[in-house]
């Protein structure tokens, strides 16, 4: 078979050229850690890198999410720590605001202290993020979650937020609320169950009030209704048996029946009543709306009493009653709240530790696929090196072979 000499000339500059490219490929993926440059070197295991690099990617995302609902949480944790801090101290005062031998000097120093405690209170739920969204307004989180208007018809510290709250995702499946708002946390909390007489028969009627007030709260739970307030209206019929009877006036049915001595006190269903009466006399009183306000406002309405000097103890110690029910409930409130809270924070770390092992698994199959092996790339660089080398060493001489060398 002849072999021209352009044959011999193109053959070994292909032969060099080859062993150029896949020495230099060889070196591409010792200097780069990765076996597959280009998706044609491994097409199958090309797209399951890019599969696994995705993944790894978005549990990357998710960790991050993590990070940031955790730091969300524990705020709200520490702002929750900080108002039931204050409001126990505020407690404290208003228990010690009843003692009858304080003068008015020492009640409106408490006044002045629960005005403080009120003040910080209002702030602590108006926190910011980092960012400067309020951590309690909703959706709403650019505007401030609570105002205070002391000229306000209704209460003076009122929510002006929304019911939004924010969930952020954690993994594919899974998902946490992120936020709460400001209504459920701190205002969505009943105050005191009460009463108001509305007209009586009797000769006098010295004090209607709550005497008992769990047995009251459970008349009311049972007996309140919001759907017709003619059922929410109450009448004491005084007997001749010597009885007191309560009739509940839009149903016409006896709700119960005690002993009764004129001008001596009685209790039913946790009221208390004192009044001069006779068989056929009889008090009127209906069951209040039931309100809800925040612990702020309690604080508020029970410092503005204080610092009044013209209340008289009756009506002091009535406030005082008012405040204490609705700090208790909103303790409570902020008790479920950490809960949940504390349950969140449990299910934040759980994902995060999930989402860890995950990506690690991810990487090591990804590194399975497209790491270079090392000691065998550097052997193939060895051989391809040296078939180079004698690629280059051998083609001068093939080149010189020459019919023309013998004439």
């Amino acid at each position: 078979m002849r072999i021209s000499t352009n044959q011999i000339y193109d053959q070994n500059i292909r032969s060099i050229m080859n062993n150029q490219g896949e020495l230099s490929k060889t070196q591409e993926q010792l200097a780069s850690g990765n076996r597959i440059i280009t998706p044609s070197d491994d097409p199958v295991g090309a797209a399951k890198v890019l599969r696994l690099t995705e993944e790894i990617d978005e549990l990357t995302q998710f960790q991050r999410n993590n990070d940031l609902v955790t730091g969300s949480l524990e705020q709200q944790e520490a702002v929750l720590t900080n108002i039931t801090n204050s409001i126990n101290r505020a407690r404290t005062l208003i228990v010690q605001s009843g003692n009858g031998i304080l003068a008015d000097p020492d009640k409106r120093a408490i006044g002045a202290e629960l005005e403080q405690i009120k003040l910080e209170v209002f702030d602590l739920m108006n926190t910011q993020d980092a960012d400067g969204n309020y951590l309690y307004a909703g959706y709403q989180s650019g505007n401030q979650a609570f105002t205070f208007n002391p000229a306000a018809n209704g209460n003076a510290i009122s929510f002006s937020g929304d019911a939004g709250v924010s969930f952020i995702q954690l993994s594919n499946s899974s998902k946490i609320q992120s936020t709460s708002n400001g209504y459920e946390v701190f205002e969505n909390v009943l105050s005191r169950f009460k009463f108001s007489v509305t007209g009586n028969s009797v000769t006098s009627l010295e004090s209607a009030s709550v005497k008992e007030q769990g047995t009251f709260d459970t008349f009311f739970d049972k007996n309140y209704d919001p759907v017709t307030p003619a059922n929410n209206n109450y009448r004491v019929n005084f007997l001749a048996s010597g009885q007191a009877e309560l009739v509940n006036q839009g149903t016409g049915a006896v709700v119960d029946t005690v002993g009764f001595t004129s001008g001596q006190p009685f209790t039913i269903k946790g009221m208390e009543f004192n009044a001069t009466a006779v068989p056929g006399n009889n008090i009127d009183f209906s069951l209040d709306t039931p309100e809800k306000k925040s612990m702020a406002q309690s604080i508020h309405e029970i410092q503005e009493i204080l610092l009044d000097s013209t209340i008289d103890n009756s009506a002091l110690q009535e406030s005082i009653a008012d405040a204490l029910v609705g700090l208790d409930n909103g303790l409570e409130r902020l008790s479920l709240e950490r809960a949940s809270i504390g349950s969140r924070l449990n299910i934040a770390q759980s994902s995060y530790e999930t989402n860890l092992d995950m990506e690690i698994a991810a990487k090591a199959s990804r590194s399975s696929i497209q790491d270079v092996d090392y000691a065998e790339a550097s052997s193939e660089f060895a051989k391809q090196e040296t078939a180079l080398n004698a690629a280059l060493a051998t083609f001068p001489k093939v080149s010189n072979l020459s019919l023309f060398n013998f004439i």
